[in-house]
């Protein structure tokens, strides 16, 4: 398994556990908590990432 594999996986799985804890201790997730705001977030990931490769950023 390459190793940005695992990092996603991992990343997904420590979200997952996250998740779960939130809604057993019943507070408000630390994220959107519906699609419109999921999209945001990988929205503004995806305009930094075209950013970087203009050479606009880091």
């Amino acid at each position: 398994m390459s190793g940005q594999v695992k990092e996603i996986l991992l990343a997904l799985t420590a979200g997952l556990t996250v998740g779960l804890l939130f809604a057993r201790l019943k507070l408000p997730i630390p994220a959107p908590p519906n699609l419109a705001g999921v999209m945001g977030v990988i929205g503004i990931f995806l305009g930094y990432l075209l950013a970087v490769r203009l050479g606009w950023g880091r």
